[in-house]
């Protein structure tokens, strides 16, 4: 029940935003572990992408694996102020970033 007494969460602003890195995390990203396809590309033709953000990617992306049509997913960042933010980061809230599902499927299905 603490949570009823909790500060009422405020948006940081890109001047308190952390500074963040200068390297993309994926310079040189392995196949999906589960799938086993590309995690940034390139894709077959016909293929779409959607960013999705639901909150914990984790999860999210799991449920997408179970659908039929989808043939990739990645997890990652939406908004936000910081540069190439790591996971700590933007789970610090000082970041401005939301967490995101990339969901790659085949329309026709």
């Amino acid at each position: 029940m603490a949570w009823f007494f909790a500060p009422e969460p405020v948006m940081v602003t890109a001047d308190e935003a952390l500074k963040g890195g200068r390297h993309p995390v994926l310079e040189n990203p392995a196949p999906h572990t589960v799938l086993g396809t590309p995690v940034t590309g390139p894709w077959k033709e016909g293929q779409q992408r959607i960013w999705i953000g639901l909150g914990c990617f984790w999860g999210v992306e799991q449920m997408y694996w179970q659908m039929d049509g989808v043939e990739g997913t990645s997890v990652g960042y939406a908004g936000g102020f910081t540069p190439n933010p790591t996971y700590r980061e933007v789970c610090s809230g000082r970041t401005g970033h939301t967490e995101i599902v990339e969901v790659v499927y085949d329309p026709s299905k």
